[in-house]
């Protein structure tokens, strides 16, 4: 696993401290990017399959979201600390057979770590730097690659 430095860690940190607490909003935000970079993505969500309520108002969708993104940025809090990747609330086999299940492949989590870098840049454009992209980039490709880890 590369290292994640001291300075990496404090970019994440700060940065996802001025999101926390509306996580929710940013959540949203992240998986309305995802949708419209790649609409056949919401194929891949059972709860938007049959659904006619718009996407911004979708309550499953706004829970999903929120989740996501919170587990997201808090395993990035704490990479450098634990030296791995660790989710809470689920493990990360439990993550990985559910994108082998919907067929996730390298070309989504592309989409996504875009869409959570545009996403963080909104959030915190005082903050947002090329050493912030760099590394919230390193903690996300840290985490898909335990996430591809459990998918095999």
């Amino acid at each position: 696993m590369s290292s994640f430095s001291e300075e990496q860690e404090a970019l994440v940190v700060k940065s996802w401290g001025s999101m926390k607490k509306d996580a929710g909003e940013w959540g949203l935000k992240f998986f309305l990017k995802i949708f419209e970079i790649a609409p056949s993505a919401k194929k891949m969500f059972s709860f938007l399959k049959d659904s006619n309520v718009p996407l911004d108002q979708n309550p499953k969708l706004k829970v999903h979201a929120k989740s996501i993104l919170v587990m997201t940025c808090e395993a990035a809090v704490q990479l450098r600390k634990a030296g791995k990747v660790v989710v809470r609330d689920s493990t990360l086999k439990k993550i990985g057979a559910t994108h082998f299940k919907y067929g996730v492949a390298d070309e989504h989590f592309e989409v996504t770590k875009y869409a959570l870098l545009e996403t963080i840049k909104e959030a915190s454009p005082e903050m947002w730097s090329v050493e912030m992209k760099n590394a919230w980039g390193e903690a996300y490709d840290q985490l898909v690659s335990a996430i591809k880890t459990e998918m095999k």
